[in-house]
């Protein structure tokens, strides 16, 4: 990091980000607060909410127990002609005291809408007897009323009244937003079950209830609702979602339990803090939405402010890091990103120098630094390559000795038994070997050292007719890739002499080549005697010879040197040197199951400039 960016990250880092982390913190503090006290405001409201609705239901329960007791219902059920008992329309005079007492409590009440009986003993007409007429409402028939799963419930309350919300059982109390009472009449004699009683209250004082309880101050967008257990909206004051399911309008998953509950999450597409308060002995929540913006709005405005002030902060940064602090680290800017491309390779760059100041004195001696640099790195790079060749020739020159001494053998054994026709084909062969081994170049195809391979397999079969059989599996496509000569040939050589000895089964060794991300693999494989680990042990990377590290005083029968020496060792070190370290051979191997040479070296052409080449160079 240069200079001019570690003055702006100080400034940053030390001004800017404690003042951002500062004022973060308070801005957190402050919306969980306002959430908190809000919550506990909501929580006071509904439950005066739920205080008021409770004592609404009390005062008609209170009416209707005392039409129970003072007999107005069942002289209405029990009356010859249960079709004239409608309160509302009776002579004043035609009444007795019970029926005129209970008729003025029901005008002196206003919030009843309507009321009924269905009777027990009535046929017909008689079955629904009206005591408070409401027009345009047709009341459900006792048949069918009688199938529903209210009916049962009704009858199980026995006598308790129950209490049914808007839009719950709209073909028993109609589709107005209104609430209903239902409990059983009993003849209070002998307790036995004469009618039902259903009366429905005015919806309006609900309304005034809601709409007269506020929270907190009056530019707050609050809403209230009452929700049922299944989420059902049954009365909305606003009459915009009345019937609808509350869960679709919010993203959290409400569960509608007893208690006090408050969420902040989105409502109807807007983020609002969601307050829900179950009510004690009925099925229903009583719910407020607030919107968070209108909470928020005085901490909105404030976090706005906050965040100009420290843009403009972050500007007045900006601009004296470019008006003032450029000029003083434009100069070493320079320099370093000239280093950073010697740093990536580029030994050419040169810096441009002007000016007589300190600077240019820099930029001079970098100029010289860099002259130097070339030449001490040409210098090195000649060196290195005239003992990278030094090192294949010795290399090559320990393997092909080795090789013409075992061919040279075989040929005289064959000599010796009259065989001139294998002598002839061996010599074939080997002469075919010796033009590619003493041909100047290192590098051949693939198809030249596998012709190499099978020449001296041949000779050898000549040599060990029943000791052991070949395989080569080499793709067509593989055969114009480049390969060091003479790699093939000594792994082979290495599991015939040393894999194959004092088997008493027919040998068999396996090449196969094939392509794998990129790289050639060459694995030869034998079903010889294997090795011990350690003599796997032995086999290493650009060692000296072994016989001169032999161990004193250990015996040696048993220890294959050829294993951890000059064949294979021979091979790997070459491949190490032309491709580097991350090429090589991998030797596994147990006693009694054979060995697996595998050898990986990268694909090319032949005579390409190989990656790997490219790396090492």
């Amino acid at each position: 990091m240069n200079l001019r960016y570690k003055l702006f990250t100080a400034f940053l880092g030390l001004i800017i980000i404690p003042l951002f982390i500062l004022g973060m913190i308070m801005f957190f503090v402050t919306y969980n607060s306002i959430e908190k006290k809000y919550s506990q405001q909501s929580e006071y409201s509904l439950k005066a909410i739920s205080y008021s609705i409770s004592n609404v239901f009390k005062d008609m329960d209170n009416v209707t127990d005392n039409g129970i007791a003072t007999s107005v219902f069942h002289m209405a059920l029990s009356a010859d002609d249960p079709s004239k008992q409608d309160l509302t329309d009776a002579e004043q005079l035609s009444l007795n005291a019970s029926q005129r007492n209970f008729r003025s409590l029901l005008y002196n009440h206003p919030s009843i809408s309507y009321a009924f009986l269905y009777n027990f003993n009535g046929k017909g007409s008689s079955e629904i007897v009206s005591v408070f007429t409401k027009e345009n409402f047709r009341t459900l028939p006792y048949d069918k009323f009688k199938g529903s799963d209210l009916y049962q419930e009704v009858m199980k309350l026995n006598g308790v009244p129950k209490w049914l919300a808007p839009h719950e059982y709209p073909e028993l109390t109609g589709t107005e937003a209104v609430f209903t009472q239902i409990r059983l009449i009993k003849e209070l004699s002998f307790f036995q079950n004469i009618g039902i009683l259903v009366v429905q209250i005015k919806n309006w004082e609900f309304e005034s209830i809601f709409r007269n309880l506020k929270i907190g101050d009056s530019s707050q967008k609050v809403s209230f609702m009452l929700v049922n257990d299944d989420g059902m909206i049954l009365l909305d004051p606003d009459r915009q979602l009345d019937g609808q399911d509350f869960r679709a309008f919010t993203t959290k998953d409400i569960t509608f339990k007893p208690g006090f509950q408050s969420y902040r999450t989105q409502f109807d597409g807007e983020k609002s803090i969601l307050s829900v308060y179950h009510l004690k002995g009925y099925p229903w929540s009583l719910v407020s939405v607030t919107s968070w913006g209108s909470l928020s709005r005085e901490v909105t405005v404030f976090a706005r402010w906050f965040v100009v002030v420290m843009f403009l902060c972050l500007l007045g940064a900006v601009i004296f890091n470019l008006f003032f602090m450029n000029r003083i680290t434009g100069g070493i800017a320079v320099i370093v990103r000239f280093m950073r491309r010697v740093e990536d390779g580029d030994l050419t760059t040169r810096v441009e120098e002007k000016g007589s100041d300190e600077m240019t004195l820099l930029a001079r001696g970098f100029n010289d630094l860099m002259d130097k640099i070339n030449l001490l790195f040409n210098r090195v790079n000649e060196e290195q390559r005239r003992k990278n060749q030094a090192e294949m020739r010795v290399l090559q020159a320990q393997i092909k000795p080795h090789f013409l001494f075992n061919t040279l053998e075989s040929i005289n054994v064959l000599a010796v038994q009259n065989e001139g026709r294998k002598v002839s084909e061996m010599v074939y062969r080997l002469a075919s070997i010796l033009r590619i081994s003493i041909q100047d170049r290192d590098e051949i195809t693939l198809e030249e050292e596998v012709k190499h391979l099978r020449n001296y397999l041949d000779i050898q079969k000549f040599r060990f007719e029943d000791l052991f059989d070949y395989e080569l599996e080499v793709p067509e496509e593989l055969l114009g890739c480049g390969i060091l000569k003479l790699t093939l040939q000594p792994l082979v050589e290495n599991s015939i002499q040393h894999g194959f000895e004092g088997i008493s089964y027919k040998g068999l060794v396996s090449v196969k080549v094939w392509e794998e991300r990129g790289n050639l693999i060459l694995r030869i494989q034998d079903n010889g005697i294997g090795m011990t680990p350690s003599q796997l042990s032995m086999f290493q990377y650009m060692v000296n010879d072994p016989a001169e590290q032999k161990p004193e005083g250990k015996p040696q029968h048993g220890i294959h040197l050829e294993r951890r020496g000059l064949g294979v060792r021979s091979v790997a070190d070459r491949i190490r040197i032309e491709y580097g370290g991350r090429y090589g051979i991998f030797i596994c191997a147990s006693p009694g199951e054979g060995t697996i040479i595998q050898c990986v070296i990268p694909k090319y052409g032949q005579g390409e400039d190989h990656y790997a080449k490219g790396i090492i160079g």
